[in-house]
């Protein structure tokens, strides 16, 4: 009898309740990323201002961190399917508005200040659904499959997504230049009712039973910043995510790369959109295979180091397929980081803490990300675009000898979770 049993790469795939799941979300985070970059070049091509794309991220970020703390208290108290499709729902409102205003006939009568109030307004509106939606679903997917498989279900989760990270950005340029604006919005809207009527399919799941005191909306809320504050590895692990897309990010401004610096137009920014998702969705199946949490902190570190060094690579390119290959890169390195993490956020929490626990990554995340979009931008205004990238670049790996330094006197590195 063989005393190791075969790993099954697709064993969280044959649990149909998951698999609802992470297609829903591939379809939602497909449709919000065409919506993301379209609506990008359009607002760079009425503004030439790299501040009102960061304003993008920023009108996303501050509702979204806003609300995600008390989304993973709603996770952990409510029926997590139904509030997923509540807040799919309000979704769909904010994307109705962003098509309306897209349309010819609006662009033409409306006040061009009225037009952005109206674009940054349903991001906004975004924002705040984000903030119940994530938290939520981190939340259920733990309920879905087995423990034994929590990393398996992680690496399949990041592949649907990253699998959305390369599709949306694509078909953004294609759809935007087959169906123009407008039709493009159409497409972004039919996606995020098929996300709401899957995650209809999936199981209603039970709501953990409340702990002694738990009703009670800030101590709960207090509960989960406690105990990741307390939990070293979480810690640290969504920390070194947060600072190194924040400092060396460049999405947000890779409308300004492709128009003034790459000079390759639409379908160019659509392939740089891509590029990142595609070395993530590349290392994420990989992952399923070869999992990276065998020495997780010691590879997290290694990893997020080569995401600065790329971040470099690409700020000094003026070639497209370098700068397509150093984009390819980042996503390659981020996506080990999300396995690890997601793995972590799975394993550790206790059932009835899982979605604050989720909540709290996501405001690291949505901090790294929206904020990081933001700070793009500010940064590429005052600096300069290329100068503001290669100090993020440098500022990433400043953060991970910080941290190294630090996790070493924690013992960190002797860390296992598989």
């Amino acid at each position: 009898m063989n005393a190791h049993p075969r790993h099954d790469a697709f064993a969280a795939l044959r649990h149909r309740p998951f698999l609802f799941l992470i297609t829903g979300n591939l379809l939602l985070s497909t449709a919000l990323l065409i919506q993301t970059v379209v609506i990008g070049y359009e607002l760079y091509q009425l503004t030439h201002d790299p501040l009102a794309l960061g304003l993008v991220g920023l009108a996303e970020a501050v509702p979204f961190i806003g609300l995600a703390l008390f989304g993973g208290h709603m996770a952990d108290r409510r029926e997590k399917r139904r509030l997923m499709q509540q807040a799919g729902a309000v979704v769909l409102v904010s994307s109705l508005v962003l098509l309306w205003a897209m349309l010819p006939s609006t662009q033409a009568t409306l006040p061009r200040h009225a037009l952005l109030a109206t674009i940054y307004s349903s991001i906004f509106i975004l924002g705040l659904a984000r903030g119940i939606y994530s938290p939520t679903s981190a939340a259920l997917r733990a309920f879905l499959v087995p423990r034994e498989i929590y990393a398996n279900s992680a690496s399949w989760s990041g592949t649907f997504f990253q699998a959305g990270a390369i599709a949306g950005p694509a078909l953004a340029g294609f759809l935007y230049l087959l169906l123009g604006m407008s039709g493009t919005l159409v497409v972004t809207v039919a996606m995020v009712i098929a996300n709401i009527v899957l995650i209809g399919f999936i199981p209603p799941q039970p709501v953990a039973p409340l702990r002694p005191g738990g009703g009670d909306l800030w101590a709960s809320l207090r509960e989960g910043l406690v105990y990741v504050w307390r939990t070293k590895i979480l810690l640290y692990a969504i920390s070194l995510d947060m600072f190194s897309v924040l400092f060396g990010g460049v999405v947000a401004i890779l409308p300004i790369f492709a128009e003034d610096i790459l000079k390759v137009g639409p379908q160019g920014l659509g392939l740089l959109r891509a590029a990142p998702a595609a070395g993530a969705l590349v290392t994420v199946i990989a992952c399923n295979w070869f999992p990276p949490t065998r020495r997780p902190w010691s590879t997290l570190l290694i990893v997020v180091a080569g995401f600065g060094a790329a971040t470099l690579v690409f700020a000094l390119s003026t070639t497209f397929w370098l700068s397509i290959a150093a984009l390819f890169a980042t996503g390659a390195f981020d996506s080990v980081s999300v396995v690890i993490r997601s793995t972590l956020l799975q394993s550790l929490p206790a059932e009835d803490m899982r979605g604050r626990v989720a909540s709290v990554n996501s405001i690291f995340i949505s901090a790294s990300n929206e904020l990081g979009a933001f700070e793009s931008g500010l940064a590429a205004r005052l600096l300069g675009t290329v100068p503001s990238v290669v100090a993020g670049g440098i500022a990433t790996l400043m953060t991970v000898g910080y941290v190294a330094s630090r996790s070493k006197v924690l013992g960190l590195f002797k860390v296992r979770i598989a």
